[in-house]
């Protein structure tokens, strides 16, 4: 598949002025250049009715809190009780922070018409696999059962994310089902790793020079799996999951040149065997990454446009 012209310009931009990649920075310097090309390339922030950070305790009070960021939509009301989508960034499990998905939280609180919960989870490599899991799973659970406190109805939810985030979404929807707990409305997964030792097509095609090279990808893997025996944990690779049966809709987001996109297609069919609706919404000639760069990508916006109105349909009372 072609690039897209304009991801063809941001890809020639990058490697002209010869900037580093992820897995030729220590883990400091890749944070602050993922920040960096997020507050650049992001839209403006649009406003909502209300922001509030949110600190969600651990499980144990030594190892301290899972800071959140809810945003309510626009012409919501206080007392209203609102559907909620919990919202898990990207970053490879180890770059990426609420802060730099202000923007993204507000586009999707606004289109949806319910709270969104932006989750700062812990990254590696100072907090390894299962790390982020457990902080995902803890702030989702802490989230319904505080509903009152939030304003939020626990029993229209959705799970959320992109790349790692959208991984963390997979996974959850899978332990939730396994818990026979509460049930997500839908789970938005936008270009998610779902199987960290894949060999289909499209991870060597655009293993190099679109923007996820393979050196970064590994990279990645190696902070936030340092013990070989994981990479295979279905909680890491979610294709590898033993069920696919009774698990939320799904909606998933492609990126037509993008290493991962014939592993997302690969866990549509998954689901889809199991007989869990799936809708797929690929972008032609993007890159992974695309879908929060709206200042740059006109795609980025009607995929954003896409995930609101997905949320939309799937949270309505």
């Amino acid at each position: 598949m072609a690039l897209d012209p304009q991801a063809r310009a941001l890809l020639d931009m990058v490697y002209r002025v010869g900037a580093p990649r992820f897995h030729e920075l220590d883990v400091h310097q890749a944070r602050h250049s993922f920040e960096k090309l997020l507050f650049a390339l992001r839209p403006e922030a649009p406003p909502v009715a209300s922001v509030t950070e949110v600190p969600i305790p651990r499980a144990h009070a030594r190892d301290g809190v899972i800071m959140a960021r809810l945003y309510r939509p626009l012409n919501s009301h206080a007392d209203e009780a609102l559907p909620i989508t919990f919202y898990f960034h990207g970053g490879g499990w180890c770059v990426g922070n609420v802060a730099s998905y202000d923007v993204l939280g507000r586009q999707l609180a606004n289109l949806s018409g319910g709270a969104v919960l932006s989750v700062d989870y812990a990254l590696a490599p100072e907090h390894p696999f299962p790390g982020a899991v457990v902080d995902a799973q803890r702030a989702v659970d802490w989230a319904l059962a505080n509903a009152v406190l939030l304003g939020v109805d626990p029993a229209r939810f959705a799970l959320a994310g992109d790349s790692a985030g959208g991984t963390l979404s997979a996974v959850l929807a899978h332990q939730m089902r396994n818990a026979r707990v509460h049930a997500a409305r839908l789970q938005l997964l936008i270009y998610p790793c779902v199987e960290i030792l894949s060999q289909r097509p499209s991870r060597k095609t655009y293993s190099n020079g679109y923007f996820l090279d393979n050196e970064s990808m590994a990279w990645f893997f190696d902070k936030y799996l340092p013990n070989a025996e994981d990479w295979s944990d279905w909680r890491a690779s979610p294709l590898l999951a033993p069920r696919f049966d009774d698990l939320p809709p799904a909606a998933i987001i492609t990126a037509g040149c993008d290493p991962l996109t014939d592993d997302c297609l690969a866990y549509a069919d998954a689901l889809r065997a199991a007989g869990v609706p799936v809708s797929v919404h690929g972008f032609d000639g993007m890159v992974h990454g695309f879908f929060t760069l709206g200042k740059f990508f006109p795609q980025a916006n009607e995929a954003v446009t896409r995930a609101g109105e997905a949320l939309r349909d799937a949270l309505k009372a």
